[in-house]
């Protein structure tokens, strides 16, 4: 089978390999489809994200769905939980398996991800998915599952002004999110314009420019007195979003980090953050996320196929991951079908 396999910064090669041995209580998957993540991306680009560094050759890809091939599942198309928890720690056992310190990610450490052709996987991770969906739809459900938890850590009341500082899938995915859950007023804040006109196709009322949300005076009329966002979403992962974040909130909201820094290390004014008694919650990947997602999805509340600005094959990867980097588009896929 073809596989990309991540050697290096920039180093991404296709590769052939044998077809991996299927475990017990594991089903043989045949890879469709695999989206490039923002992490994705901090691996090709800088060889690592965080203090976790590439210490091998790996398959990187944790956004992926394929149809199933042995077992119950053969010939089901499947969406692809990349997270493995051991579902016997006590944060497993409390209900929080994106915490687990053991979890297995695709892609990630010693765990090779989705760009391979096939892949052997645990059953009760994989999603079927409905007829109505492509694979494609079934990879971006796994952005959207970290969309629903941030979402959900938000804690947002109903009629909320919500305030989004990145306009990345994630980021336009929050803004469906709030159009569904029935926001009053969703600003997003984006410096790439074509981000900015995504945001106002999927329901913004506003969108500015950081320049332009830096200023205090933006965020005036804002929210419950009218002084700022309720709720804000910071989804860029830089200290400049994170201050932005901070303007546009009012006293007492909940900030919401779940931008990832490019070098592993976030700071923000504290008078800001301390004057306005600001809560501020990190994300952590997300919990258990794929059946909502789904329905969310066919019932028609969150369009994920309209994201997915370029396909491209599977011979093409080290090419697209490239073009990844520059962000000129929304959700970039490889095609392995």
């Amino acid at each position: 089978m073809r596989l990309a396999r991540l050697h290096g910064v920039g180093d991404l090669r296709i590769e052939e390999a044998e077809p991996p041995e299927v475990q017990p209580g594991h089903t043989l998957v045949r890879v469709t489809d695999v989206g490039l993540c923002g992490s994705d991306l901090h691996w090709f680009a800088e060889g690592g994200i965080g203090d976790a560094r590439l210490t091998r050759p790996i398959v990187p890809g944790h956004e992926f769905a394929g149809i199933g091939a042995s077992g119950a599942l053969d010939g089901v198309r499947v969406a692809v939980d990349p997270a493995i928890p051991c579902m016997n720690c006590s944060m497993c056992h409390e209900g929080h398996p994106n915490l687990c310190p053991t979890v297995g990610f695709a892609g990630h450490g010693k765990l090779d991800g989705g760009l391979a052709e096939f892949i052997s996987w645990p059953t009760n991770r994989l999603f079927p998915l409905p007829d109505s969906f492509t694979g494609a739809d079934g990879a971006v459900l796994e952005p959207l599952g970290v969309a629903l938890h941030a979402w959900d850590l938000g804690h947002v009341p109903l009629a909320a002004n919500v305030a989004i500082v990145g306009g990345g899938p994630i980021g336009l995915l929050l803004v469906q999110l709030a159009r569904s859950a029935g926001a009053d007023r969703v600003a997003v804040v984006e410096p790439r314009e074509h981000r900015r006109d995504a945001a106002l196709r999927y329901g913004a009322d506003e969108v500015l420019t950081p320049d332009e949300a830096r200023e205090a005076s933006a965020w005036k009329g804002w929210g419950s007195g009218g002084l700022g966002a309720d709720v804000v979403f910071e989804i860029a992962g830089n200290d400049d979003a994170i201050a932005i974040a901070a303007t546009a909130a009012r006293p007492g909201a909940r900030v919401i980090l779940g931008g990832i820094p490019d070098d592993d290390s976030s700071s923000f004014r504290a008078g800001t953050a301390r004057r306005k008694g600001l809560t501020l919650v990190m994300v952590r990947r997300m919990k258990e996320m794929y059946p909502r997602a789904i329905r969310l999805v066919e019932r028609g509340l969150v369009d994920v196929r309209s994201l997915v600005s370029e396909r491209a094959p599977l011979s093409d990867a080290p090419a697209a991951f490239a073009r990844a980097t520059e962000r000129t588009g929304l959700k970039v896929v490889i095609g392995l079908d």
